[in-house]
């Protein structure tokens, strides 16, 4: 895939519809959602950022997303919960490697909307949109262990465990052993 496609597609970033969800561009005025899942402490131990310390971070958080995408080069969408109207996460790809076609997806969801199958079925989505819209070969998914919930999103989206480093990112302090999943888009459209 040519850089320029990727930097095209993202610079107006396509909704995506599933049955119980609406994935779209962030907006600043999803600051007060936001900010309701990622002040929490324990939302964030699995993940490279930490928790957001006030809604103004949000804010201006999202104000930095915006300038991202209309450049090009962010590939994370709101999660809006068709029901209620609320954003309750977000899913998209972390990084995206044009040489290679390889893309990594990532996830966050509020806690309030765990246990319900809400991310596998946005990582699905999104899983889908590289595939075919992107025309990626792989998508991988990585977790910090003891991250068990998104281990087992990854293995309910068909993904293949193929190991671990040990303490191989430093995170918050601490040396993280990491695990990946991977799935190709062969094997996906299965």
């Amino acid at each position: 895939m040519k850089r320029e496609k990727l930097i095209k597609v993202f610079s107006d970033i396509p909704t995506l519809k599933t049955e119980r969800l609406t994935l779209r561009a962030m907006r600043r005025d999803d600051a007060t959602d936001m900010f309701e899942y990622a002040s929490q402490d324990g939302v964030t131990e699995f993940l490279l950022w930490s928790s957001h310390k006030s809604r103004a971070y949000t804010e201006e958080y999202l104000k930095y997303v915006e300038s991202r995408y209309a450049v090009g080069d962010f590939y994370d969408w709101a999660l809006i919960c068709n029901q209620s109207g609320k954003m309750i996460g977000t899913c998209g790809f972390a990084s995206i490697d044009t040489v290679n076609n390889v893309g990594e997806i990532g996830y966050v969801l509020n806690p309030a909307y765990h246990g319900r199958g809400i991310a596998a079925e946005a990582a699905k989505e999104v899983m889908r949109f590289g595939f075919e819209t992107l025309e990626l070969h792989r998508i991988e998914a990585r977790f910090m262990e003891g991250n068990d919930a998104s281990r087992r999103v990854m293995e309910k989206l068909g993904m293949s465990f193929e190991g671990t480093a040990r303490e191989a990112m430093l995170v918050k302090g601490a040396y993280r052993t990491i695990g990946k999943y991977a799935i190709l888009a062969k094997d996906f459209s299965k």
